[in-house]
């Protein structure tokens, strides 16, 4: 989810860390953290004051005076599950009554030809391209004719597990890179159930691999713009690849939305005296790379190939149910580090499409289609012209979503905003985030949640943009360990309005270490805290599951939260209660449905990274990134 790909570059190594830090999270192991200072109390003192958090001032929220207590007891609460505890297990933990499988896992075939995945090896390009990619992340299920189909995104590979045949841990040959490159991207796979477990339908038509060497159409307003031509393609139409594939999205037409995030770590320069763009700097591309590519393939060296990063960092629509159809990079959506793209209808049916840019310090961004949505068809286009928009939280729970157009951000034209957005929208004064990720919308309400995940630099130092990242509205906390959900409510229950009113659904925190704001709100209890709020998605009882990338540590400012975890909300009563915990050193990320509601699929992304994890075989075996199914035991519905 948010993690993928990119490295930290303040992250400090502890002793217990490896030199290769897990990229994308932003807290530090081990670490003692300051509590906030006054900053956080001039909430207190803003019109937010009038407002409440979850039924607790936030005068009181501030100043520690706020109950500890767990979250009043609720009659006919409709999570009916025994919550589960924290813990450091190398395992999935389930409530009573619950069990778990192993659905696919990374290097499992996909088709009969092609070889088992072997430990030793870990496989080679051509084995990886005909199985499943590794860092399981967003996930979405579709249907046809009695037959379920599975849309997995490939995040990223760790390079110590992909390449441990290999001395140095890292890439040392062309075929390692294109293992590499093959492990990332999409995963297509037909599911079935047999004998009450879900697994792979080998050699299915649907089966499916999508990687950083697929061809793709480039669709909307920077398709062959100028930022986008390259030797290769002097048209500026098409990319090879994606990958870094964080969250996703699904449309109401039936396909499935997997966004880019971290492109930036895959890109490298063979000129060291090479000075990137202030545009490329902005996204984080320099001289090094983690992954190596550009050893094998030239297009990722920016010293031979400069424009090839702008074709990277947008939402890519595919159609899982039509294998062979050409998977599309929807520009008009904008170009960043896309945390999840989801999806809702406005009032008059065009389409509204909610995304975080998951960096310090950025933002959080809208799209409204100019087309409405037709139901039997015709939507094909709808998501390559509209207007982007970016959020402004002000104080007093009051927003609103300012148009990028190339008049406000000073951009020749929609093109450029489309292809430079991260820029535009520092240009017209965008609210800098927590590192918004998810963003889930409520199927039952006018509302929609972000997670706001962590952020050292809040009131510390300004984003990669050099805008400021004061703290207070949303992100209420200097240098924020632990995260937060925003929810906000559009103007007149209309998903396209201009304005909103927002609150803070949870401040998460650990009451168990700290008595101020970092033990959180009012509904964070010893029970059910947790860190790193990433993953987001609403179940169509209108109850929201939470999952984290956090700081496993289990000590210090962390202690008592144990592994990375799912917990389910109630938006309407603020409770919160833990349904599962992850194995050691994993996240918990992607979410999906079987149509009976009967199996939730989750995915286990990076169990074991750091070294001494095992799951999902155990003993002395690789761990593997998996997809798993929870059920329950006496045949019902999970919730």
């Amino acid at each position: 989810m948010s993690r993928a790909g990119v490295m930290d570059r303040t992250l400090k190594a502890t002793a217990a860390e490896p030199e290769q830090a897990p990229p994308g999270r932003d807290t530090i192991a081990g670490e003692g953290l300051q509590s906030p200072q006054t900053d956080f109390a001039k909430l207190a003192e803003r019109a937010i004051s009038r407002r409440r958090l979850l039924g607790v001032g936030v005068s009181a929220f501030v100043t520690g005076s706020m109950p500890l207590a767990p979250f009043p007891a609720r009659a006919g609460s409709r999570m009916r599950f025994e919550p589960v505890a924290a813990t450091t297990l190398d395992t999935v933990t389930v409530p009573k009554g619950y069990s778990w499988h192993v659905v696919a896992s990374w290097g499992d075939p996909l088709w009969s030809s092609a070889p088992a995945f072997d430990p030793q090896t870990r496989g080679t390009g051509a084995s990886q391209e005909l199985a499943m990619g590794d860092n399981i992340d967003g996930m979405a299920l579709f249907s046809r004719d009695g037959r379920y189909v599975l849309a997995v995104n490939n995040e990223y590979a760790n390079q110590a597990i992909l390449h441990g045949n290999r001395a140095s841990k890292k890439p040392e040959t062309a075929d390692d890179v294109r293992k590499s490159k093959a492990a990332h991207g999409i995963t297509v796979v037909e599911i079935a159930q047999k004998g009450g477990r879900w697994s792979i339908v080998k050699d299915s038509p649907y089966n499916r691999r999508i990687t950083a060497d697929t061809p793709m159409a480039i669709a909307g307003p920077a398709r062959g713009h100028d930022l986008l031509k390259t030797a290769a393609d002097s048209a500026g139409t098409t990319a090879n690849g994606t990958f870094n594939n964080c969250g996703c999205g699904r449309t109401p037409w039936g396909t499935y939305l997997t966004c880019e995030e971290n492109f930036d770590d895959y890109f490298s320069s063979s000129d060291p005296g090479l000075a990137p763009s202030a545009a490329l700097k902005r996204y984080g591309v320099g001289h090094t790379s983690r992954n190596a590519w550009a050893t094998a393939d030239a297009r990722f060296d920016i010293a031979k190939h400069p424009n090839e990063p702008n074709r990277f960092g947008y939402v890519v629509e595919v159609d899982p149910l039509a294998p062979n159809a050409t998977p599309a990079k929807r520009t008009a959506l904008g170009r960043f580090k896309h945390e999840n793209a989801e999806v809702a209808l406005a009032a008059d049916r065009r389409v509204v499409v909610y995304m975080g840019d998951d960096e310090r310090g950025e933002f959080l961004y809208r799209f409204v289609s100019n087309g409405r949505y037709a139901a039997g068809g015709g939507n094909g286009d709808l998501l390559d012209a509209g207007r982007l928009y970016v959020a402004r939280f002000h104080d007093g729970g009051k927003g609103e979503w300012i148009e990028l157009t190339p008049a406000a951000a000073g951009m020749a034209s929609q093109a450029e905003v489309c292809i430079h957005t991260r820029l535009a929208a520092s240009t017209v004064g965008a609210t800098t985030m927590d590192r918004p990720e998810w963003v889930a919308v409520n199927p039952n309400k006018p509302e929609a949640y972000c997670c706001l995940t962590n952020n050292t630099d809040r009131g510390v130092k300004p984003n990669a943009g050099g805008d400021a990242t004061p703290v207070g509205g949303p992100n209420p906390r200097k240098a924020n360990p632990y995260g937060q959900i925003v929810r906000w409510r559009p103007d007149g229950g209309d998903h396209a309005a201009p304005r909103f009113d927002w609150d803070l659904f949870v401040v998460a925190g650990n009451p168990a270490v700290h008595g101020d704001s970092l033990a959180g709100s009012r509904n964070v209890t010893k029970d059910n805290m947790f860190n790193g709020p990433d993953g987001l998605a609403f179940d169509p009882n209108g109850l929201l599951w939470i999952q984290t990338d956090g700081d496993y540590g289990d000590r210090k400012d962390f202690a008592g939260q144990g592994n990375n975890q799912m917990l389910v909300g109630d938006p309407a009563t603020g409770d919160i209660r833990r349904f599962m915990v992850g194995p050691k050193q994993c996240e918990v990320t992607g979410f999906a449905w079987s149509p009976d509601r009967k199996a939730l699929f989750v995915g286990i992304q990076h169990p074991g990274e750091r070294g001494n994890g095992r799951f999902p075989g155990g003993g002395d075996t690789v761990p593997r990134s998996s997809i798993v199914a929870i059920t329950k035991d006496d045949g019902g519905p999970v919730v």
